[in-house]
């Protein structure tokens, strides 16, 4: 095995913990109340449902996001990662942020140049199960429905 394979062999193994960590023990796993702004996330195809909450700063950034949610590892993680990720975001990054998710979930193409990226990098693998990519999708979808003020959001 190439020194080059060996690294991304130990990247993916590392990606591939993060998920499991934060599947096994999802941070912020609780209902907000109150709250500023709701959706909640269906995922029918394979029954993943997460319902994000959110509380703004007085200057209209996230200072808090929380989820409850029930699904496979992969869906639970993901809403996880949200939740530590977009408080001190402003609405307009926070739905830039998760542009980029749902695009390095498609497409594998993992995006480092922040910091929050970086944390986020572990979803980028499930391009290789186009299955899994709307279990890692859905709470992005719920955290842009929430912003919009709409109370539903699909994985589609």
């Amino acid at each position: 095995m190439s020194t080059e394979a060996a690294g991304f062999e130990e990247l993916r193994d590392l990606y591939q913990e993060v998920i499991l960590d934060h599947g096994r023990r999802p941070r912020n796993h609780l209902r907000l109340d109150p709250c500023d702004a709701s959706a909640r996330g269906d995922n029918p195809m394979c029954g993943d449902r997460v319902e994000l909450f959110l509380r703004f700063a007085p200057d209209g950034r996230i200072a808090r996001a929380a989820f409850l949610g029930r699904g496979c590892a992969v869906s639970q993680a993901s809403a996880s990662l949200l939740t530590e990720t977009v408080p001190g975001l402003t609405p307009a990054e926070a739905k830039a942020l998760a542009a980029r998710l749902r695009e390095m979930a498609r497409t594998g193409a993992r995006d480092e140049s922040t910091e929050a990226l970086a944390r986020l990098s572990a979803l980028s693998g499930v391009h290789e199960f186009p299955s899994r990519v709307k279990c890692a999708t859905l709470a992005w979808h719920a955290l842009e429905a929430a912003l919009d003020g709409v109370k539903e959001a699909s994985s589609e």
